[in-house]
């Protein structure tokens, strides 16, 4: 994090009361005017979360802890499990500014559409064998879970704390039917993952499924269940995708220092 006395001007803020300010935040879902006292001025808060996502520091400091747990052995690679979720946006959430661009295109960009349950976000998960959060790709609601499986699997590489090149791909990746299709399996293949996928009613049988490691894919569903339990993530408020994907990144933040398997 910055230093909160820097060379010269004025001394930061503590950032443990900021940060703390930040989390309740997250946590409750409420508006960043509704923001107790105690955890400092409202407009120190939020500036400050917004500067440090600008700076890519919650990025950062998630990718340092999944590199401390990759050096502890504590990430498994031999399989990671792919699962999307549909979180229902608020009517604060619509309104960022078109930059350009027809409605429809902004609304793209900022990872906003249209489904079964209205205005809606979908988010995409990628967690490791034992359940805990790798990375996070989001787009409109109505997007099928494949649009997005190629940035899944090519994002949330794991650097090494000694030499050596990041760690990206594991040995295999589990997927509900959704994922189920040539074109998804190919993806997988290319990339040398062994896909754990099972086969849709109208498609052949998938010779050689490993039905016992599909049975794990249980955890990446209780990891959707456990980042909803902030509420500033299973409802988006945040106009801005970066904003709301910043969001799930600090929910993810604290699932990695507090381990749930």
């Amino acid at each position: 994090m910055p230093p909160e006395k820097p060379w010269t001007g004025r001394p930061n803020e503590d950032h443990r009361r900021i940060l703390n300010g930040i989390l309740w935040i997250d946590r409750t879902g409420a508006p960043w005017r509704d923001l107790p006292r105690r955890y400092g001025p409202v407009g120190t808060a939020s500036s400050r979360f917004y500067r440090w996502r600008k700076a890519g520091i919650w990025q950062r400091i998630l990718s340092d802890l999944q590199a401390e747990a990759d050096h502890r052995g504590e990430i498994d690679w031999n399989i990671h499990f792919v699962d999307a979720t549909i979180v229902r946006a608020h009517q604060h959430a619509a309104g960022a500014r078109r930059d350009g661009g027809t409605s429809e295109e902004a609304q793209a960009r900022e990872a906003l559409g249209r489904s079964q349950g209205g205005f809606t976000t979908k988010v995409h998960l990628r967690a490791e064998g034992n359940g805990r959060p790798i990375t996070a790709v989001l787009t409109g609601g109505e997007r099928h879970e494949q649009i997005a499986l190629e940035a899944v699997l090519d994002h949330g590489a794991v650097r090494r704390l000694g030499r050596g090149r990041p760690r990206l791909r594991p040995r295999a990746a589990a997927g509900d039917k959704a994922y189920s299709s040539p074109r998804a399996r190919a993806h997988l293949r290319r990339r040398h993952i062994r896909p754990v996928v099972p086969a849709k009613k109208n498609e052949r049988r998938q010779p050689g499924f490993d039905r016992e490691a599909y049975r794990l894919r249980n955890r990446v569903e209780r990891l959707i269940n456990r980042l909803k339990h902030f509420r500033r993530i299973a409802t988006r408020y945040e106009k801005r995708a970066a904003n709301y994907l910043t969001m799930l990144h600090v929910g993810m933040i604290l699932l990695w220092l507090k381990p749930f398997l």
